[in-house]
């Protein structure tokens, strides 16, 4: 690793007037608030086999022709694994207090269950110090749909000793991190590894049966349980969630179906699905209904055991959609045609107030301690300029959604912290690196890295907010 990977451009002053106090501020609750950036360990770290490790789903699902955009994999990324003492002085120059990074299953057990590979439990190690020593607070994630493929070729999330497999990692990672680590994230969008990956086929690790998908909801629950349990257990102060995916979902209309539907949608897509659950031992009705074919047989058997109220909730946002009713759809909803709506580069409509909409239905419905807002950004066409990145496109929808998220927490919503996705440009998953979704651009030839103008301009909003 060389310095010279890192831009040469000076930080400006000031881009934006966040400092001005237009801005709500988030430190105007006792209640402690975390600025922060989330990354994910497949999608930025590269060196997937390095010192022992194993491969995983994505490794396999990557490398099999056309199921990525160019066949581009994760075999690079970021070069965070060499890089990453760099990124770190990244944060540190943008002035995050908090970071949110995954860990490679297969970088601590190559097979999934078994032997414990010392040297990649030494990286993390180092990481976690680096982070402490630059007075950032880390949230650790333990799956971020990186199942090791030794597993998969066991059942993967569909074998109910699934809990088992992640009982024991867990168990692994607080004995060699817990003394440090308060703030730990079980499962990383559970229902996107459900449904991409084992219902649409289009995530690792690429299959499509809707009776694997609904195994895997059952036993991801079963999961979380089991490693919450070991986690608590080893360091009772410890803080244990799990982040989920939500969209902002409305009725197309007010017909009794289309109310219907939107009820249904957000309790498949929301976090419903997780947290009726783990905190009511039981799934959402309308949702039940359609899925119970394809549970587990004797799954209302173990519902009970799996009673575990979070410490907190990891909102991941992006995006919305109306809904209505479909009855072509195996739920029975679709997303209705929106063409006048913005979208980022993915497509996706922007839909601030969406993220005050969850926020504020995730505390009225469970009422949990604390949320984070574990992921929230988009991706546009960067436009590099003169040494600099300019993204105002960006800017505008990071201004508009942490205007919503504080909105909420002044509210009264314990939302305790926010976390931009992502820190760096970084492997999109079945997008490869066509879509770029950091405040700090990744030239994936040479590794430079350059803070974009949004980076700046979160840098000075975070200064704003500790004034």
């Amino acid at each position: 690793m060389s310095d010279t990977t890192i831009s040469s451009q000076s930080s400006p002053a000031s881009t934006t007037n966040v400092a001005s106090g237009a801005f709500p501020q988030a430190a105007g609750t006792p209640r402690r608030f975390h600025w922060g950036v989330a990354t994910a360990a497949y999608q930025i770290e590269g060196s997937p086999q390095a010192d022992g490790a194993g491969i995983c789903v994505w490794d396999e699902f990557s490398r099999t022709q056309g199921n990525t955009y160019e066949g581009h994999t994760g075999d690079v990324a970021c070069d965070h694994f060499n890089r990453w003492p760099q990124d770190i002085a990244l944060m540190g120059e943008l002035g995050v207090s908090a970071y949110r990074f995954s860990i490679r299953w297969p970088r601590i057990l190559p097979d999934g269950d078994g032997a414990v590979n010392q040297p990649g439990v030494d990286f993390y190690d180092r990481l976690v110090d680096g982070l402490l020593e630059a007075g950032i607070e880390p949230f650790v994630t333990l799956f971020h749909w990186d199942l090791p493929a030794a597993l998969q070729r066991r059942g993967g999330w569909s074998n109910p000793d699934v809990a088992d497999w992640f009982a024991r990692y867990a168990e692994v990672l607080v004995a060699a991190l817990g003394d440090r680590v308060r703030n730990w994230i079980t499962l990383n969008e559970p229902h996107i590894v459900a449904e991409h990956g084992h219902l649409n086929g289009d995530h690792a690790p690429g299959i499509r049966n809707v009776y694997a998908a609904c195994h895997t909801i059952h036993n991801e629950i079963r999961a979380h349980v089991a490693a919450a349990q070991v986690i608590r257990s080893a360091v009772p102060e410890a803080a244990v969630g799990l982040a989920l995916s939500n969209s902002a979902i409305t009725p197309a209309s007010a017909d009794p179906d289309d109310v219907l539907a939107a009820r249904v949608a957000r309790q498949w897509h929301n976090f419903p699905l997780y947290l009726e659950p783990l905190i009511h031992g039981r799934y959402p009705a309308e949702i039940e209904q359609r899925i119970r074919p394809y549970l587990p047989d004797g799954y209302e058997s173990q519902l009970p055991a799996m009673v575990d109220a979070p410490d907190f909730v990891g909102i991941n946002y992006y995006s919305g959609f109306l809904a209505r009713a479909d009855a072509s759809s195996w739920l029975g909803y679709s997303a209705a045609s929106e063409p006048e709506i913005p979208r980022t580069g993915m497509g996706w409509p922007i839909r601030p107030e969406g993220i005050h909409q969850v926020l504020t239905e995730v505390h009225a419905d469970y009422a949990l301690p604390a949320v984070y807002v574990t992921e929230n950004g988009a991706a546009f066409d960067d436009l590099e300029r003169a040494g600099a990145v300019e993204d105002q496109q960006r800017i505008d929808y990071l201004d508009a959604h942490i205007r919503q998220v504080l909105r909420a927490r002044q509210e009264g919503v314990p939302v305790d912290g926010y976390f931009v996705w992502s820190l760096l440009d970084n492997y999109e998953w079945a997008f490869g690196y066509d879509k770029r979704f950091g405040i700090v651009r990744v030239d994936f030839e040479t590794q430079e890295r350059i803070v974009k103008n949004s980076g700046w301009w979160y840098r000075d909003l975070i200064r704003s907010q500790r004034g």
